[in-house]
């Protein structure tokens, strides 16, 4: 799959509005501008690539808005240095963001037609910094463990003991916590033994579902 050039003026005008909603990582702002969400987008849909507003991907999932994927990634404040497991990889547009930040980004999926997806998608890309993996996600993957950073991209009743024990020391998990129509998006942050919870507002995300899924 070849790249599609970006749509400089589109990529502008939605730097300007995550900005305006308190989204000043340059770094994270810069790897939005370079990852073009068209790839990662229904050819249906590759009209409305950059607008902020989740749409529909392959397997019934959707990609986030460029806000809610923002929002969620600067919460985790990732370091050049980390290692980062992403729950739930989906079309692959938020590993590819993570990529850029990140020393190593090991993606997971119930589903493995978007794995395989993903890896077409961030093969094109030249991005070979992303492990992709068909797993259920909030068990994790101890093999790539500890990981420095965690996002959970989906709204789960609870944060998983699988997870927090993957998690390493001074590292950080995200994640949309809740049952109803809107989550609250959580920071956990590990110090030892010790986890510290922050509750940092509302976000809304589909629920995020256990197990793998059969072949789709």
């Amino acid at each position: 799959m070849r790249p599609f050039e970006p749509d400089k003026v589109a990529i502008a005008e939605l730097t300007m509005k995550l900005r305006g909603i308190g989204v000043t990582d340059n770094r994270l702002l810069r790897a939005l501008e370079l990852v073009p969400r068209r790839m990662f987008v229904a050819a249906a849909h590759q009209a409305s690539a950059y607008l902020d507003r989740s749409l529909p991907i392959e397997c019934g999932q959707t990609i986030n808005a460029p806000s809610t994927v923002a929002l969620m990634v600067s919460a985790l404040a990732v370091q050049p240095d980390d290692k980062v497991l992403e729950v739930g990889c989906g079309s692959g547009f938020q590993a590819a963001i993570l990529a850029h930040l990140a020393a190593q980004v090991v993606t997971m999926d119930r589903f493995r037609s978007l794995i395989d997806i993903a890896e077409d998608r961030l093969s094109a890309l030249k991005i070979t910094n992303v492990t992709t993996l068909l797993g259920d996600g909030l068990e994790g993957f101890t093999r790539y463990a500890p990981y420095n950073r965690i996002l959970i991209d989906g709204a789960i009743e609870k944060v998983p003991t699988a997870l927090l024990d993957q998690l390493a020391d001074k590292g950080t998990l995200v994640a949309p916590v809740g049952t109803g129509h809107t989550q609250t998006l959580v920071r956990i942050s590990r110090d030892g033994r010790l986890f510290h919870r922050a509750e940092l507002g509302s976000i809304r995300q589909f629920p995020l579902r256990e197990g793998v899924a059969r072949r789709l």
